[in-house]
């Protein structure tokens, strides 16, 4: 089977946030991601929950599949919905099969 090179990006945010930074792939051509809640974790300040230090409303993962060279696009769109809230920004290798739809 035909692998392809592609790029992973994992963007985790406050949950308020997420129209924002979805308005913002799209706008930097991102024709597809997926939003999963996110219900805790660790961090500078230590362990978190949705109840807790977080808040009520949440954090949610934003994760897109990219062809290598559209990265720095999402990237610029993305840091600037990220850069001044509560957030991380992941990039990593995979592989996918019909890289058309990248």
């Amino acid at each position: 089977m035909q692998m392809n090179l592609a790029k992973r990006v994992e963007i985790v945010i406050e949950k308020p946030l997420e129209g924002r930074l979805t308005d913002a792939l799209n706008n930097a051509g991102v024709t597809g991601y997926t939003v999963v809640p996110v219900r805790g974790g660790s961090g500078r300040s230590g362990p978190w929950t949705r109840e807790g230090q977080v808040g009520r409303a949440g954090m949610v993962m934003v994760i897109c599949l990219i062809k290598p060279e559209r990265l720095d696009e999402l990237l610029e769109s993305a840091f600037a919905v990220v850069e001044r809230h509560i957030g991380v920004v992941s990039v990593s290798d995979a592989l996918v099969l019909r890289a058309e739809r990248f």
